[in-house]
């Protein structure tokens, strides 16, 4: 399965933009989460949703910033950023959870859970 990210670009700081990760298929996945890494920085969990029950979780810092949501049909997560600021800028990666047992919604923060990831895409916020 590859995970194919799209809608990266440049923003103004307050300003919006809407990530999307698609997949041919999510047949043996969980969750898919975002991720991003910085300049000179290690790569950090963003937001992540479960497939089965749209279970959601944050980093602390986007939180009530950006939203993250699904489409089950069309194997798509999506990533709302709003109120960006320069210290969003990053490459911003996509990462599929395999499921562990039937029922498995869990959406973790560590990057080693993620058995997937996508080619990442570019969010460049100038203040």
């Amino acid at each position: 399965v590859q995970l194919q990210a799209s809608g990266g670009g440049l923003a103004q700081a307050g300003g919006s933009l809407t990530l999307s990760c698609r997949s041919s298929s999510r047949a043996f996945s969980s969750a898919r989460g975002w991720f991003r890494q910085a300049p000179g920085k290690e790569r950090e969990f963003v937001a992540a949703i479960s497939w089965g029950d749209s279970r959601t979780r944050y980093v602390d810092s986007v939180r009530g910033r950006f939203t993250i949501s699904s489409d089950n049909a069309r194997n798509t997560i999506y990533l709302q950023m709003n109120s960006l600021q320069p210290e969003d800028t990053a490459i911003y990666y996509c990462a599929d959870k395999r499921r562990d047992y039937l029922g498995d919604n869990n959406v973790p923060m560590e990057s080693a859970r993620y058995d997937t990831w996508g080619q990442g895409t570019l969010v460049t916020v100038s203040s």
